[in-house]
């Protein structure tokens, strides 16, 4: 059996035909269905390429979103046996909170349990997706990420993204430093414009959202058996969602 990621390029390259064609599909296949032969369930794979962007490459492109995200869930699941609990391999950068919400709503309706297999990295809201499984099933070198929300802020040099609670913070520190020194108020005035309205309530819905949908998801799956579900519940979803204490939505978990 392949034990490394060369190991695999190998076996690859082993299919290659006369042609050129290589078996890209076959060798991944076969790896899946053995996996499927040793748990008796069904696996999926969601994986995306790379978390480094290429040049016409977009975030939406490598990111967990509504459409076609959904609807390719719905395509791979479709015909699998739904009185057995499945296996989501996951491997992503992350991406959208509400897409995740309708991907989990989803397979749990569909299927009488979820374990998810991280292989490499699941981030972000891929995490969140992880967190409404019954069992996370990682490697020593597997990781997962902060949930803390990230938003896109337009300023006159281009669209930028920020931390919420990053966006919360810096707003009190300006109120702060504009009460002791109102002379600074040029030196705020081009961080306070790209301040759009409902931008700091949106911020706070948004860190709220992240941490509602956690909790319930850990409370009613992965430790429905503990002694006192929710309170264990917040406990890690205030952990991920910690900015201050990550001081990066990259970092590992």
């Amino acid at each position: 059996m392949a034990t490394t990621w060369g190991d695999i390029l190998k076996e690859i390259q082993a299919t290659k035909g006369p042609d050129g064609v290589i078996d890209f599909d076959g060798v991944r296949r076969k790896y899946l269905k053995r996996l499927t032969d040793y748990t008796g369930r069904s696996t999926i794979v969601y994986a995306t390429a790379g978390f480094n962007l290429r040049q016409g490459v977009s975030s939406a492109d490598v990111s967990i979103t509504l459409d076609p995200d959904i609807e390719a869930f719905m395509e791979v699941v479709h015909g699998l046996p739904q009185d057995i609990p499945i296996d989501l391999m996951l491997h992503s950068p992350g991406g959208s909170a509400e897409a995740a919400e309708a991907i989990v709503s989803y397979l749990r309706g569909r299927f009488p349990g979820l374990r998810v297999i991280v292989p490499v990295a699941a981030m972000s809201a891929a995490t969140m997706i992880a967190m409404a499984s019954d069992e996370i099933v990682m490697a020593s070198h597997s990781q997962l990420g902060p949930i803390d929300p990230q938003l896109i802020l337009q300023t006159p040099e281009g669209p930028r993204s920020s931390p919420a609670e990053a966006i919360l913070r810096q707003f009190e520190d300006a109120k702060a430093d504009l009460r002791d020194h109102p002379e600074h108020t040029a030196a705020w005035l081009p961080i306070l414009r790209s301040y759009a309205p409902a931008l700091l309530k949106q911020c706070e819905s948004h860190i709220a959202l992240a941490k509602t949908m956690v909790t319930d998801w850990l409370a009613k799956y992965m430790f429905k058996d503990s002694e006192d579900p929710r309170a264990q519940a917040e406990r890690v979803a205030d952990y991920l969602s910690d900015w201050e204490q990550f001081k990066s939505h990259s970092r590992r978990v």
